[in-house]
């Protein structure tokens, strides 16, 4: 037996004692798996036995009703009494209110526990409910499946006439007169000879993931429309809320200075003139235009070009030029072309590669492998030296982090920091399938909200996600922790993600866990900035956060007491030892400014750390 559900197939207790003992895995309250199998297909094998666990009342409803399964893209479909959603790792359980006067039929289903008698919806209700308006149980009946549906009822009563009379009965009970009267035009409707007018100005776009189609993103010119291709490897694009962009591909699009060097009106077009993205990404119009694209592997590491924190090669992006050009304006030029990577965020970047002579390029039409990041403006100029004293302090407090350096900048420009991409293959041979995804898609939000978020919010998001729950629970306090104690005020949810790996023929990810480092920068030490504070909040406060408080988010998101306060004297003893010891490389740190930002950076931090560490709760 690979999946344990309380109270059925084990008792709470004997459940607690194996999952300390390392046998089992908690997935969420009730459910466990054992430790040594594969958890996606354990999940998926069982996704119904599991539905019906977690919501005893509700029914099988939208195509799981017809298929009698989870969808291709890992989403089972319930009805019940509200709407709200749940996901363990690659199923994600969708639930709507279901109507007042639903109309359901008994099913049974298999699983290696044995046969399970369940409710779903009836023909007549699958068949309205394909005609929902803007629901995402609508948008998953397939074309397909709504000619089969027709044809089971007009089998089932006789005639056309007949069957569309008892599609409108249920219809009628539940105030559903729009569905019925899209159910009966579909049963009614007779094919055409006419061909119907086109918009011109609709898209439908490939979606691609390492080269290979995930499926087709369309725009009629009034909503956008996913429709997943038939594969068989994991699913990293789901339709949550039907009509808007897909919550994964809305955090690839630019952000801030990119989104207004670029000049695009929407999300439309977007997607329309750019072709690369982060996590391995492209939107293209035709297998062509995907042909064409380079793949973006990491054959040249950054670690052969550092020396003391700065790089030694050769740089050879955009500069200033002879005449009063503004370096923003010529930045943006490499963006003019739609074989340039688009990255998020609203921090000045730009998409470059090393080549193995050491000579960093823009990354037009090669592989994009660094993040090239140059001083801001208005106050901001020491935004590169701030983040890479901080990536630094991360990686001595023991965070894993991407390797990054210093490089003087031509005409005079302050150092840029470089960034080496971490969700890239390293090599040609490397087959993994990999991909970046931030906390406003996970908890499919848009990029707006990413200030919204709350460090427990974020920690009920990764608990069913991850491959490793505990290891990432601990991680994402520790991150909390830190972003305090270096005063981060910019650690939102599109700072924080999850570093998703598929290994070879793999199904599902294989591979879930608490991504590298990132962003991380001690927003205090800016112009207006002196009374920053978390960017995220736990336990209802941003601010003035103690040892207490830090204690109660441990609760709250399941981590033992024991392990928080390791973390905590884990971190304040490393970081304050890093204080002494972390410095810019020299040419950064010749000017004044550099100095006493840096200054200003070592010594906020080494305070916070005494505090904390001298906090007895």
């Amino acid at each position: 037996m690979t999946v344990h559900l309380v109270g059925e197939t084990i008792d709470a207790k004997r459940a607690h004692q194996r999952a300390q003992a390392g046998e089992l895995v908690q997935l969420v309250r009730g459910i466990y798996i054992d430790q040594d199998v594969d958890a996606d297909a354990a999940i998926m094998g069982h996704a119904i036995r599991i539905a019906q666990y977690l919501y005893p009342n509700a029914y099988l409803s939208s195509a799981s009703a017809v298929l009698l399964a989870p969808t291709p893209d890992g989403r089972l479909f319930i009805s019940g009494k509200r709407n709200q959603r749940t996901r363990l790792r690659s199923l994600e359980i969708v639930q709507n209110e279901a109507p007042k006067h639903p109309s359901t039929a008994s099913a049974v289903v298999g699983d290696d526990q044995g046969e399970l008698r369940i409710h779903a919806s009836s023909p007549r209700q699958r068949f309205l409910e394909a005609f929902r308006l803007r629901s995402e149980h609508a948008s998953a009946i397939t074309a397909e499946m709504r000619v089969q549906l027709a044809a089971r009822l007009v089998e089932e009563h006789g005639t056309t006439k007949e069957a569309a009379d008892a599609v409108w009965a249920l219809a009628r009970e539940n105030g559903w007169y729009r569905e019925g009267e899209a159910a009966e035009r579909f049963l009614m409707a007779q094919p055409g000879t006419a061909k119907a007018p086109v918009n011109k100005a609709a898209l439908d776009l490939m979606i691609a993931w390492h080269g290979e189609p995930l499926g087709n993103l369309a725009h009629d010119g009034f909503e956008w429309r996913w429709k997943p291709a038939r594969r068989s490897g994991p699913t990293l694009i789901r339709e949550t809320t039907p009509g808007k962009l897909p919550a994964f591909v809305e955090s690839l699009l630019p952000e801030g200075w990119l989104a207004k060097v670029l000049h695009e009106r929407d999300e439309r077009e977007a997607l329309k003139r750019g072709r690369r993205y982060m996590s391995n990404v492209a939107v293209v119009e035709t297998r062509d235009e995907l042909t064409a694209l380079p793949a973006d592997i990491l054959t040249t590491k950054l670690s052969g070009f550092v020396e003391a924190g700065r790089f030694t090669g050769h740089y050879d992006g955009p500069a200033r030029g002879a005449i009063e050009e503004s370096f923003e304006q010529n930045l943006a030029r490499i963006f003019a072309r739609a074989e340039t990577p688009r990255l998020s965020g609203v921090q000045i970047k730009a998409p470059m590669h090393l080549a193995p002579d050491g000579t960093l390029l823009p990354a037009i039409d090669l592989p994009f492998t660094h993040i090239l990041k140059p001083a801001g403006t208005a106050g901001f100029e020491m935004l590169p030296i701030v983040e890479w004293l901080c990536l630094e302090l991360g990686r001595a407090a023991g965070f894993a982090a991407p390797d990054v350096a210093l490089t003087a900048m031509p005409d005079g420009m302050a150092p840029a920091l470089i960034v080496e991409r971490f969700d890239i293959r390293l090599e040609p041979d490397d087959q993994r399938r990999i991909a970046l995804e931030d906390f406003c898609s996970i908890l499919d939000l848009p990029a707006s909200a990413k200030y919204d978020g709350t460090i427990e919010r974020m920690a009920r998001g990764l608990r069913p996600l991850s491959t490793d729950p505990a290891a990432d629970l601990d991680i994402l306090f520790r991150r909390a922790v830190f972003a305090w104690l270096i005063a981060d005020g910019d650690m939102h949810l599109k700072n924080l993600a999850l570093l998703k790996i598929a290994e070879p023929n793999a199904k599902a990810f294989t591979s879930v866990r608490f991504a590298p480092l990132y962003d991380a920068v001690t927003t205090r030490v800016f112009p207006g900035l002196g009374g920053d504070r978390m960017a995220l909040k736990l336990g209802g406060k941003d601010d003035r956060l103690t040892r207490r408080d830090f204690m109660t988010l441990a609760r709250t998101i399941g981590l033992p007491q024991g392990d928080a306060e390791r973390a905590i004297a884990e971190l304040t003893g490393s970081l304050a030892q890093a204080v002494g010891t972390v410095r810019l490389p020299a040419f950064a740190a010749e000017g004044e400014v550099a100095a006493t930002v840096q200054g200003q950076v070592l010594a906020l931090t080494g305070e916070r750390c005494a505090a904390l560490a001298g906090d007895e709760g």
